[in-house]
């Protein structure tokens, strides 16, 4: 599967590499920021608050995971055309295109007055942006890793490119702290405006991202292409056309793409939605532990990215989906125990339970149906977790104990009596530690996956429809497979009672990579340089 013989035109020097990775990674740094403040953000509720209709927590987080959601949607559509363009016309001027398109988009959200102030208007123009978003961020990703692997030496693509993968990760990590940091300058009046900050940051991103691009040259490989008349009419068509393609890009989608993504948000932003949300974790905290450790971890991503250029592409991200399916439920349950004890200790001794002839709960409807699911969305709400039980008469059971009034506030002291505390706590800090260390091996679980991957795309596809053939199956697998994962993971969530149940969406799609990337994907070891 791999097409990787012969080599390109001239092989940069030490510095000139250096050049190429820092003006990429930073690149991608800041266009992974802008599309990712949106999920930071959302995580701590004011995006739901400020941008749709006020009065149900739920409903408003939900919408604002499926705005989030839509930009996901939109990238394999930025796929197609930026791929076109960058098979068409080159890497380095489409990639210029895509980040300047993501930091004014992003920008632009920072300006859109709230749902308060001007009505539905402001939740459509916030869709329109997050779609502008999604389809820079289709060409963006292909762009830059086909940039980098194209420049590379033999036996140095996997550790080159990895520097794209961990950008992904640093982009998440810039948003946190850039949105701690304007938390922190702006306290007084973050809620009311100061959270518009993060966002109209990414202009001074942008400028700094095509001041460093401009110096860049274009790809060696893609200048030998169009020197020697060789760049494809139509790379799209040819993507699908092209001998053996079909089984690469059905690989590099259901085996490659969809697994890795999955991993990923589960190991950045289902953690911190987890903490902050069913674990009570104070917001901030919740944003420093993340960051921290997702600094710490990305040193996963270059080690993986490294050693797949001697032991090849596939053993990590096999191996790495293998181990995903056993240690996911245990790592997270490792990280709840720590997060919140007196709450875990609580719903273990007191476990809730509503019972009922129906128990209907649809956590996307205004209003429930019946008593039953107002009760589930009752205690759905106060992030409580709960299980329920068919019965002839709606009851609900704390701890063993009936609570006869199922009123708001005679439920919320009954919750009290059973030892829920549900105020907002902070860790101690070995309890910090050893969430760290849950949250570290999840991102070592991603950085089996995630680290070889730019490197392992670019030598699945021929040069002349490289971009388009590794951008299409990318981010349909990770606009759809991941980009919905916040959604329906806190969905489960909601409907079952259970903070763990989301996982389940997770280990669902990592079964499937695992068996087709066992099944599909042909080894690569220590493969040359790319081929024009």
């Amino acid at each position: 599967m791999a097409i990787a013989e012969g080599a390109p035109q001239a092989e940069p020097s030490a510095k000139e590499m250096r050049l190429v990775i820092a003006a990429s990674s930073l690149g991608t740094i800041f266009e992974w920021y802008d599309f990712f403040i949106w999920g930071t953000l959302t995580a701590t509720g004011i995006l739901s608050r400020t941008f749709f209709p006020a009065g149900d927590t739920v409903l408003g987080t939900l919408m604002a995971w499926a705005t989030f959601a839509v930009g996901f949607g939109f990238r394999p559509l930025g796929a197609i055309l930026f791929g076109y363009l960058g098979d068409r016309l080159g890497r380095k001027y489409t990639f210029l295109v895509t980040i300047t398109v993501m930091g004014l988009a992003t920008a632009g959200i920072g300006l859109i007055p709230g749902y308060a102030a001007i009505g539905a208007l402001a939740p459509i123009l916030i869709i329109l942006l997050r779609i502008a978003q999604g389809l820079a961020l289709g060409g963006e990703y292909g762009g830059a890793a086909i940039y980098v692997a194209e420049h590379s030496g033999k036996g140095r693509a996997g550790f080159h490119t990895s520097f794209i993968q961990a950008s992904v990760v640093g982009g998440f990590i810039l948003s946190l702290i850039v949105v701690l940091a304007f938390k922190f300058a702006f306290a007084a009046s973050w809620d009311a405006w100061g959270w518009r900050a993060p966002f109209l940051f990414s202009i001074v991103l942008l400028a700094v991202s095509l001041w460093m691009r401009l110096k860049l040259s274009e790809s060696p490989v893609f200048k030998a292409i169009r020197e020697a008349g060789e760049t494809s009419k139509n790379p799209f068509v040819e993507s699908f056309t092209y001998p053996g393609n079909g089984k690469r890009l059905f690989v590099a989608l259901f085996g490659i793409a969809a697994g890795l993504t999955v991993i990923w948000y589960t190991s950045m932003f289902s953690v911190l939605s987890f903490l902050s949300g069913p674990m009570r974790v104070d917001a901030t905290a919740a944003q420093l532990i993340c960051g921290g450790a997702s600094l710490i971890g990305v040193v996963f991503y270059l080690y993986f990215g490294s050693l797949s250029d001697r032991v090849g592409r596939k053993k990590p991200i096999v191996i790495g989906y293998a181990l995903t399916l056993l240690l996911l439920f245990p790592l997270f349950w490792l990280i709840g125990g720590a997060a919140n004890p007196g709450l875990a200790a609580a719903a273990k001794r007191a476990p809730v339970i509503v019972s009922g002839p129906h128990c209907a709960y649809d956590p996307f409807a205004a209003k429930q149906a019946d008593a039953c699911g107002r009760l589930l969305d009752y205690f759905s709400k106060k992030g409580v977790a709960y299980k329920t039980a068919e019965a002839s008469d709606l009851d609900v059971t704390i701890g063993g104990q009936l609570v006869g009034d199922t009123r708001a506030e005679a439920l919320d002291a009954a919750l009290k009596t059973a030892g829920y505390d549900l105020a907002k706590v902070v860790p101690p800090a070995g309890n910090i530690a050893v969430i760290v260390l849950g949250i570290l091996g999840l991102m070592a679980l991603s950085g089996a996956t995630y680290g070889p991957v730019a490197a392992l795309l670019s030598e699945m596809f021929p040069s002349r429809i490289r971009y388009s053939s590794m951008s299409i199956p990318y981010h349909f697998g990770t606009g759809y497979f991941g980009g919905f994962l916040p959604l329906i993971s806190q969905y489960i969530v909601a409907k079952t009672g259970d903070p763990y149940a989301g996982l389940w969406y997770t280990i669902a799609v990592v079964a499937m990579a695992l068996v087709v990337t066992a099944w599909g994907l042909k080894e690569t070891v220590a493969p040359g340089p790319l081929r024009r």
